[in-house]
């Protein structure tokens, strides 16, 4: 007998319409100012950076998707309590990140590359396995393509480079990291 739910077609459906609608201007629907400040000055970073405005808008796009389909999947309960426990070990790991990120840009010659590389690549390896039972291979690669952009440790080395090119965006991400932070958001 098959088994037929309209409350998982219209997650499946929900999912796919807005990862599709993940465009700038849909994303101030579903990212509020803050969260939206901080991804145009990733954005930035990344097409400083890279030198190519298709890759960061490639990188923050999937991002955008990443969010937006794990948003979906909590509000439709579809983590089991094994699943639930590794979101909140994920977003304890994602608060100290941030929390690293703001202390090496306030302290000045105490960044560590390896340090950062470390966090975002268990970022991405707890988020890969919160979802990997709900999300298709696809959404899959671009959680590792988020993560690995970000801790490529040139990006890193060029983002924290004193008196660097990148130091405004850094300070803005950072200001950024710091409101979500007190807003209970990260």
């Amino acid at each position: 007998m098959e088994a037929f739910s309209s409350k998982d077609m219209a997650m499946k459906a929900q999912k796919k319409i807005l990862s599709h609608m993940a465009s700038k201007s849909m994303a101030q629907m579903f990212i509020d100012d803050n969260s939206s400040e901080v991804l145009d000055e990733l954005y930035r970073v990344s097409k400083e950076h890279t030198g190519n405005r298709s890759e960061a808008q490639k990188v923050v796009k999937n991002m955008i998707k990443i969010a937006v389909k794990v948003g979906v999947l909590f509000r439709h309960d579809k983590f089991s309590a094994d699943e639930l426990s590794t979101a909140q070990v994920f977003r304890k790991k994602l608060h100290h990140g941030a929390m690293t990120a703001i202390s090496f840009q306030e302290v000045e010659f105490t960044f560590d590359k390896n340090v950062m590389i470390e966090l975002l690549e268990g970022c991405r390896d707890l988020l890969l396995k919160l979802v990997e039972k709900h999300l298709t291979p696809k959404s899959l690669d671009r959680i590792r393509h988020v993560f690995n952009h970000y801790a490529d440790p040139e990006l890193l080395t060029h983002l924290y480079e004193p008196q660097g090119t990148l130091s405004t965006n850094l300070s803005k991400i950072c200001s950024g990291l710091s409101r979500m932070i007190e807003e209970g958001k990260l």
